[in-house]
């Protein structure tokens, strides 16, 4: 299966990027190849212009040529995973906007479309952990605005959501992070 992994971290050297690093090397070994979408560095503009705004009046919309680029990369693909920090109990505003722009209306959703990858998966790297998401709710709130807000909306049959919880516990917790990313990795697919 050929996957397309995308990562929204501004810092190639960061716990987001070692657990995409892990879970590739994880798919890869598996037989699977990857086509990375580095967001940052590629200076990915995560702005609606009036462009790539939905027309809610047409579903056959031409969105901008780097809207269109977007499109063709997931295409190219069978399946997408989003590697990503939590900031404020969501994802950064880069990854958002990707969603925001490309999944668009009459080729994610609407007018009987649907995302075109059958499986897509959502891993989120947390500072706090598990218990203390649970306590206020904030797993619930991610679940809620990832995997049924964005996911199930666009009619993925297999959406995952998984948070990876701990990443500010110390060397030990990163590792383990790393670690379930890499066992992600190895039941993909």
């Amino acid at each position: 299966m050929k996957l397309l992994i995308v990562v929204a971290h501004p810092r190639r050297v960061s716990l987001t990027w070692a657990v995409a690093d892990a879970f590739a090397d994880a798919v890869v070994g598996r037989g699977h190849c990857i086509e990375w979408a580095d967001l940052t560095a590629e200076g990915f503009d995560p702005r609606l212009p009036p462009e790539d705004e939905p027309d809610w009046d047409d579903y056959a919309k031409t969105y901008s040529p780097a809207v269109q680029a977007e499109m063709a990369r997931i295409l190219r693909n069978e399946a997408t995973v989003m590697v990503w920090p939590v900031w404020w109990w969501s994802m950064p505003a880069l990854m958002k906007g990707w969603i925001d722009r490309v999944w668009n209306n009459g080729w994610a959703y609407g007018g009987g479309a649907a995302y075109p990858h059958a499986t897509v998966w959502s891993l989120a790297v947390a500072g706090g952990n598990k218990a203390s998401f649970a306590k206020r709710g904030y797993d619930a709130a991610i679940a809620t605005q990832i995997e049924t807000g964005i996911l199930r909306y666009c009619k993925i049959a297999s959406p995952r959501q998984e948070v990876l919880y701990g990443s500010l516990d110390g060397a030990e917790a990163t590792a383990a992070i790393v670690a379930q990313a890499r066992s992600l990795g190895e039941a993909f697919g």
